[in-house]
């Protein structure tokens, strides 16, 4: 299950029953070099992960050493690319056991792989909500973002769609268009400030602030179209963190998602969407 806040669920991605051109199969594809081999301390998630590590052409063809067969179907996504040529894909099963085999995972064994896949692109999935989320809120711009945020976290969804109906009634202009995933980097071994600080806080106070490290960060890069139909880049940061299981034994993640601070105006939207609920919330204190 993945949290980030509140627990949401998400619907699986379609299956796609026959494996289409490689060419949409993976945001990120990274240069066959000695950074990108293998290391000690790489988590399971950027190791694994469908959108991570994927060469632009992969086998679909069983491994000579596979002891079980493994799923040919690819599961279409429901992030869009920043090509705007379509969703981006995930690898079948197969796909990414060879790719694995293929980066020197060969300890990982092969009846494992469907259900890491199945976690993985849930995982995906969950991250995109998030951003999505972000540029609903600040894509028109920070006021808009300041708009929805000062009534707070929990009223932020009937804001945004409030918002987004009257300027649906109210567009001149052609509707603006929706984000899109350029490319993604796994950084598993490079801890973000944020998450060292809230690491110092746990050890601090132990009783108020999870002392567990994220298991493992990612920078996703979006294209952004703003109401003018102008375009920018933005990158994104993802910390994931494991959670305590589900009474039924069901593994928590939680994901936190926010922009880098990469410009003035990026800081400005995390302090703004962060300011809007401390702001909510002393009102209703009041």
């Amino acid at each position: 299950m993945h949290k980030s806040g509140a627990v949401v669920a998400f619907t699986p991605p379609a299956a796609i029953t026959q494996p289409s051109s490689s060419a949409s199969a993976c945001p990120y594809v990274p240069p066959e070099n000695e950074e990108n081999k293998p290391t000690k301390n790489a988590s399971t998630l950027s190791k694994l992960n469908p959108l991570n590590y994927m060469p632009k052409v992969i086998s679909n063809e069983r491994a000579d050493a596979q002891s079980v067969d493994l799923p040919l179907e690819r599961e279409a996504s429901t992030i869009p690319r920043g090509d705007g040529t379509g969703m981006w894909e995930y690898p079948s099963p197969q796909q990414m056991y060879n790719a694995m085999l293929r980066k020197g995972y060969t300890d990982t064994p092969a009846e494992h792989v469907e259900s890491m896949v199945a976690v993985h692109n849930f995982l995906n999935e969950g991250a995109w909500a998030e951003i999505a989320d972000w540029e609903r809120r600040f894509g028109g711009g920070l006021r808009r973002g300041w708009d929805i945020s000062r009534r707070g976290e929990e009223n932020a969804p009937l804001i945004t769609n409030i918002l987004e109906r009257r300027e649906a009634m109210a567009r001149a202009k052609p509707e603006k268009k929706d984000p899109s995933l350029v490319r993604f980097q796994g950084r598993p071994d490079e801890m973000t400030p944020k998450a060292r600080m809230l690491q110092f806080l746990g050890w601090l106070y132990p009783s108020q602030y999870n002392t567990e490290p994220p298991f493992d960060r990612h920078d996703w890069y979006v294209r952004r179209f703003d109401a003018d139909g102008n375009e920018s880049e933005r990158r994104y940061i993802i910390d994931y963190y494991s959670g305590p299981p589900e009474p039924t034994g069901e593994p928590v993640f939680f994901l936190d998602v926010r922009p880098a601070v990469d410009t003035p105006t990026a800081a400005c939207e995390r302090l703004v969407r962060w300011g809007g609920d401390v702001w909510w919330r002393r009102v209703e204190a009041v």
